[in-house]
């Protein structure tokens, strides 16, 4: 097998038609995509209302035979003996768990439940593996203590990998939000200088950026609940600060709270922030291209420069070798 990979690693032509390929596949995939993209949010929107009507013919048909109700959704039973049987709430439950998961966009029991199982349940599927592969299929030639290391740090990577999952979609879930929300803020102004209330204004927003951001359009729909239902006005906007966990939306939380307790103009407030937010969007943008020409030099000494000193000392090789 060794002499197989060596003989292609030495068949230069074979390696070009590979590399080649690899090339064509890229750059069809590359044109491709944006014609595939599609907009999903009516689909979406849509499957939702159809859903909410079958929950609601269900749930009054369940009334109707004197079941009792619930609105939350529950774990699995499986899932939920585990964490019980084991007090998985003792040993990996925390409150910053919650916290992520709710920043993620997981809410309610359920996805709490099922991070616990799986915080269990992945180590012991790595430790497993890791084992099998080590001292069964691959029966590498070293001491035991470093098959053992190799297993243990096995495991750990997969007692981390629930929390990676959570971390990667609390990533997607801010940048979506971080997108939209200058945009919100514009919108948010707008309909707070033609005279609404913050509540209406909120609602009439997320109604309208749910084409830029699904995320967004679902924190604001439900700080217009809270901002109807809860006792404390200013706990509606902490917990939109909490589950966003963005510096812009802290800073517009903060304000929509002075302008609650002190009666401060809310318009101007907003107007400066939403350029505050647009200014740190072209911030990060330039940032990310200030930082493109470092990340480009280690590709262009890999693949430009070689390719570029073919094309130039080709030809003289050529006849240098033609000469002998």
């Amino acid at each position: 097998m060794t002499q197989i990979i060596i003989g292609i690693l030495h068949d230069t032509r074979l390696l070009a038609m590979i590399l080649a390929s690899i090339a064509a596949v890229a750059t069809v995939l590359t044109l491709a995509m944006p014609l595939l993209a599609t907009n999903t949010l009516p689909k979406r929107m849509k499957a939702v209302a159809i859903e909410r009507e079958k929950i609601r013919q269900r749930e009054r048909e369940r009334m109707a035979r004197g079941e009792k109700v619930t609105l939350r959704q529950t774990p699995k039973q499986f899932m939920q003996r585990a964490v019980e049987n084991f007090q998985l709430n003792k040993w990996v439950g925390q409150e910053e768990a919650r916290e992520k998961l709710v920043q993620a966009g997981y809410r309610g029991q359920a996805p709490y439940v099922t991070y616990l199982f799986f915080r269990m349940v992945t180590p012991i599927v790595a430790l497993v593996f890791s084992v099998l592969y080590v001292f069964v299929i691959l029966q590498i030639d070293k001491p035991l203590t470093v098959k053992i290391g190799m297993c243990l740090f096995a495991t750990y990577l997969g007692m981390q990998a629930p929390l990676l999952f959570l971390k990667n979609k609390i990533q997607k879930r801010q940048l979506s939000i971080r997108r939209a929300f200058p945009d919100a803020l514009d919108l948010l102004l707008i309909c707070v200088e033609s005279g609404m209330s913050i509540e209406a204004a909120f609602k009439k927003v997320s109604n309208e950026i749910g084409t830029q951001s699904i995320a967004l359009a679902e924190e604001l729909t439900l700080t217009t609940a809270e901002l109807s239902y809860l006792p404390d006005r200013r706990q509606a906007y902490d917990n939109l600060a909490k589950r966003t966990d963005l510096e812009g939306v802290k800073s517009v939380c903060v304000a929509l709270q002075q302008a609650e307790r002190y009666g401060t103009p809310l318009a101007q407030t907003l107007r400066v922030l939403a350029q505050e937010n647009r200014d740190m969007r072209m911030a990060e943008a330039e940032k990310k291209a200030a930082a493109l020409p470092p990340k480009l030099t280690v590709p262009m000494i890999l693949f430009f420069l070689p390719v570029l000193f073919i094309v130039i000392l080709g030809p003289a090789a050529i006849r240098v070798m033609a000469l002998q």
